[in-house]
């Protein structure tokens, strides 16, 4: 029985075909998409870790500022804070998605909570930002002044003072978070000539978010209470939704207007901004070399048909179309992407297992690997349908009669 291509088409290209041009495309196209999909697959596993380390109340889009103190202000005893106009200044920038104001508590605020036959009073202060700031807001986010609970958010670091800075010097119990949330408190807002006491409860906890946190409706109404002071006051304190806090807009607006944020946002978004920026460099190194490859597979297959350009001739003479011509070239793309595909996917995979163990013995979580191997797979489609339109376009032309 005869191995020999069956079709007209085959055999043509079986004596024609550059193996060594093929094998160049092959292994250009392999180099170029394997670094494209392991730079995007990378720049997603440690991207997760940015997000996984954001504030559980917060997303690490959300930056806290607040102006700078001088050594003026400190001395005449002048407040730091925003002016309106500041605020619009803030509101008109490009990078900025929403600004929102820290409001104070015009009034004292004190807590006392009982531990059995001991007991401990504390001055406080509240602050509140909008509840469309924050990314979650714990069960029970709200405040009833029929019902008289208060809701807070501490930050994790006030707890950490407590059980190892105060409590264990004390001899009073140390707390956990579960705990802590179930420890009844009792708060009195005094001021306006009132004084009157509250129930409370710490709602939740914030790991970046460096205040005792009340919903907005609460300090409105207590405002209106229990507030001393009739002339409107400028915030201190600013939450700016921002499209990168690492881009050098962001940095260099606020560090041209004096501005501070608070904790370590700016360091964590500089690195999320600077591995953007590399990833997006390796990715187009990545996709000059896959467009260099394609370049090379059409300048093959335009080679292979101008030498087949008689007997195609005469191929369309025995009734032959472009479609059937064009079947055989594609035949060849397709199998030869399939190969590349197989091995640029291996390669990821790999890759991708091998800095992920790291990551997650470091407790950071990785994103799923599917969507990065579909984008691979999309690629190579789209080439090979690019491919063969070029060729039935060129096969058109030859069968023109």
């Amino acid at each position: 029985m005869s191995n020999k291509p069956k079709s007209p088409v085959g055999r043509l290209l079986r004596r024609n075909i550059s193996a060594a041009q093929l094998a160049a495309y092959a292994l250009a196209n392999f180099a170029g998409l394997a670094i494209v999909l392991c730079a995007m697959q990378f720049y997603r596993d440690v991207n997760s870790a940015f997000d996984s380390a954001s504030d559980s109340f917060i997303n690490r889009d959300f930056l806290v500022i607040s102006p700078e103190i001088s050594s003026l202000g400190t001395l005449t005893g002048g407040q730091a804070a925003f002016t309106p106009e500041a605020v619009a200044d803030l509101e008109s920038q490009p990078w900025a998605r929403r600004v929102g104001a820290f409001t104070n508590a015009g009034f004292r605020v004190s807590a006392s909570v009982d531990f059995g036959a001991r007991g401990m009073q504390t001055f406080l202060f509240f602050e509140s930002i909008p509840d469309e700031f924050f990314d979650v807001r714990p069960p029970g986010w709200s405040f009833d002044p029929k019902k008289g609970e208060i809701p807070i958010i501490v930050s994790k670091d006030y707890l950490a003072l407590y059980n190892f800075g105060f409590a264990s010097t004390r001899g009073l119990p140390q707390l956990s978070e579960n705990v802590i949330n179930k420890v009844p408190l009792r708060i009195t807002l005094a001021g306006n000539g009132r004084i009157e006491t509250f129930s409370g409860r710490i709602a939740g906890f914030s790991s970046r978010f460096n205040t005792i946190a009340v919903p907005q409706r609460f300090m409105d109404w207590a405002n209106s209470r229990f507030g001393e002071n009739d002339t409107p006051s400028y915030p201190s304190r600013l939450i700016l939704e921002v499209d990168n806090p690492g881009s050098p807009e962001v940095t260099g607006y606020l560090a041209s207007h004096g501005y501070e944020v608070a904790g370590d946002k700016t360091d964590s978004s500089r690195a999320s901004y600077f591995l953007s920026v590399v990833s997006g460099i390796i990715i187009a190194v990545g996709g000059v070399i896959t467009l260099l490859a394609f370049v090379i597979l059409l300048l093959s297959l335009s080679l292979l048909l101008q030498k087949n350009r008689r007997k195609l001739t005469d191929l369309m003479l025995l009734g032959y179309s472009p479609a059937q011509a064009a079947r055989g070239y594609l035949s060849i793309i397709m199998w030869i992407n399939a190969a590349v595909l197989a091995c640029v996917l291996a390669t990821v995979t790999l890759a991708s297992s091998w800095w992920e163990n790291r990551l997650e013995s470091a407790s950071v979580g990785v994103a799923p690997l599917w969507p990065t191997l579909l984008c691979g797979f999309i690629a190579l489609a789209a080439i090979t349908l690019l491919g063969y339109i070029r060729i039935r376009h060129t096969l058109r032309r030859y069968f023109r009669p």
